[in-house]
């Protein structure tokens, strides 16, 4: 069984800062359960450019508003009780109107060490 606090991650290596978000990761691959689970803040007033190339994720907002911009479709607005799965690895513009919080599930899990890269995605880390 794995028990976890969100204080026990916030200001560790596994609380992981980009310029548009902060990723609090709760459960990564290490924890073995075939999934990683993030805690994610989107800072107010960003967009976000991301591919998930090798991964689908799931995410769930759970504060804020915002909308998902998936490249070739319509923008989709975000706001607390949406669901969104990228099952497609869709291009995605992510765009916060204000602090949004989010609840976000990866499978391949996440090492804990990743972050976008020139093209959006997350790198395939195997260790």
């Amino acid at each position: 069984m794995i028990v976890k606090h969100l204080e026990d991650v916030i200001g560790t290596k596994d609380d992981v800062s980009a310029a548009t978000w902060i990723s609090r990761r709760l459960i990564l691959k290490k924890d073995g359960v075939g999934f990683s689970l993030n805690d994610t803040i989107i800072k107010p007033g960003t967009e976000t450019l991301i591919w998930y190339k090798h991964h689908i994720e799931a995410v769930y907002c759970i504060a804020g508003e915002g909308e998902i911009h998936p490249e070739g479709d319509r923008a989709y607005p975000i706001r607390p009780g949406t669901l969104y799965v990228l099952d497609g690895h869709e291009k995605h513009y992510l765009r916060a109107k204000s602090q949004l919080r989010m609840v976000c599930v990866f499978t391949p899990p996440l090492t804990g060490a990743e972050v976008h890269d020139e093209e959006g995605a997350y790198p395939l880390v195997e260790a």
